[in-house]
Order: C-alpha cells, then structure tokens, then sequence
C-alpha cells in the first residue's frame, strides 16, 4: 500500500500505491522526527506512523504541511502530540474548505468517518522558517504557485527538497496561478539540489532535475500559448478541448493515468486566470436543432 524509500541518512520518502503516487517524508532525529506531509488516506499514514514510532522507536514532533489539500494534510490527526507547521494560507484554506471537503467525503467514504481536521500550530509567510532535527537542518521555503500557500522543505546537508506540488510530473494550477508556479519551477533550477521529492510521482535525481524542471517549464509554455490562441475564437472551449496533454508536451499516463483530466482542467484555470471568466462553449443542442431545419 505504500512503498518507502530512504533517500540519504535518515531521510525517507513514502509513495502511495493507492491514489496518484501521492508522496510524503520523513526525516528522523535521534530523540524524534519531523514528517513532511501526510497521505490521502487513513490507513496509509497510520502505516507511516507505525514505521516511525515502533520501528524506529521514536516520536513524531513535527508535521510540516507543503499545503493543505487533503492527501497532504488530513493525516494530521494521527499525531496528536506534533507540532503542525505550514503558511498561515494552509491555516486558512484547512479551517474553510478543506472542513466543507471533509464532510462531503465522510459521506461518499467510511475510510474517513474518523478524520479530523487539524489546524497548523505554527505558521510563517514571509523569509524562512529553519528546523534542526539531530545532524540535519530543515529549511522551509515558499513555492506557490500549484496553490498560494505552497511551501518546500530542504535538507540542507542532502540538498534534498520536498517540494510539496511545486514539482509534478505535470504541472497542475487549478488552486494556483501559473508565473508563480513558472518563478518556483526556476527557483528550484538554481538551488544545487541533489533529488527532488514531488507531491506526486517518483522522486527526481540529480541528472534528472534540469530536464524535468525544463520539460515542466515548457509545458507551462504551451498551454499558455493554447488559451491565448482559444481566446480569438468564437468559442474558446473548442480549442481547449481538442488540444491534448501530448500535444503539449506530456504523456497522458502520468499520475497514475490522471494526467489527461488534469490537463483539461489546467487549461479551463487557466483561461480563468487570463481572462476572468469561463470560456464560452458552443450550444450544440443548437447546431443540431439547426442542421435538422
């Protein structure tokens, strides 16, 4: 059900099996641990959990959240004596809609009949935030841009980031805006890393991050060139539904097959973003009416 790596000393990724290769981490002191995101559902954070404190044999003090949708955040409720450290956003959006989410999937979904949501007890926005957990430093930075309260955590002695959903195998901005997603995608380039963690999909390599973060800053490229050129049209929708995620430079199989639908979606956020309404789609009730006249 979930799959765990160890990246570097007492450092781990754990990737879901279940939903979107959903990722979260840990990293682990002498005296206790700090886990960076929780998974999307129940029983996998609780094998997280089971890992840390009884094969390890020590406590969970921190939960850092990148952000708060559901399978990075709604795990917090399993570490009833942590910390909860996140952006003051991630407070906010967690208090607001991710509740009202919450209550929605409780009924579609026994798994979550005993999820609470948590709060983050400790928030910073601006500059950075540094934890120390035995011989490793954590620095938590901002990376918005997938969503507003975005934030990554590097292990500075690794050169490790946990980019939360600033890195994906595809880029997704339905919650975020896409030149803050292009600054952080750049910011990341210049850091000198050694792996990258994303929110989603396998972990990125040393010899892998310079293409990967061109590959994503291309894609962002070119869907921004599609809803500008939908933009001229008599109806826009026509143009975002018929330009697929390949033609924009990514494969239709990633995250586990969603990447299609995701695309969709971006490109529908997007023209939002750009343009501040929904395109226009054409009635074809009406075309059809027409053509049988």
């Amino acid at each position: 059900m979930v799959q765990r790596e160890r990246i570097a000393d007492s450092v781990f990724s754990f990737q879901s099996e279940v939903y979107a290769q959903v990722n979260a981490g840990a990293v682990i002191g002498p005296n206790w641990a700090v886990l960076i995101d929780t998974l999307a559902l129940p029983e996998e954070t609780l094998v997280i959990r089971d890992f840390i404190e009884q094969e390890i044999n020590v406590p969970v003090r921190y939960v850092i959240n990148t952000h708060s949708h559901a399978d990075h955040a709604w795990g917090n409720c399993y570490f009833p004596g942590a910390t909860i450290i996140a952006h003051p956003l991630c407070r906010q959006y967690l208090d607001t809609t991710g509740k009202e989410h919450l209550k929605n999937a409780q009924k579609d979904n026994i798994s979550f009949r005993n999820v609470k949501i948590v709060l983050p007890h400790m928030t910073f926005d601006c500059g950075e935030l540094n934890l120390r957990v035995g011989k490793k430093n954590l620095r938590m930075i901002r990376l918005p841009g997938h969503s507003s309260d975005n934030i990554g955590v590097i292990v500075e002695e690794d050169r490790i980031l946990f980019a939360g959903d600033a890195a994906m195998p595809l880029p997704y901005i339905v919650d975020g805006d896409i030149d803050d997603l292009t600054q952080s995608l750049k910011y990341m380039s210049n850091m000198g890393l050694e792996n990258i963690v994303q929110g989603h999909g396998d972990i990125i390599l040393r010899g892998e991050i310079d293409g990967f973060i061109k590959d994503n800053l291309t894609y962002l490229s070119n869907i921004r060139r599609v809803v500008r050129k939908s933009s001229r049209r008599k109806y826009p929708q026509d143009v975002l539904d018929t330009t697929s995620v390949e033609e924009c430079g990514k494969s239709r199989v990633l995250i586990g097959g969603l990447a299609a639908e995701l695309h969709r979606r971006n490109l529908r956020a997007l023209y939002r973003q750009l343009y501040g309404e929904i395109p226009v789609e054409p009635d074809y009730e009406y075309y059809y009416d027409d053509e049988e006249e």
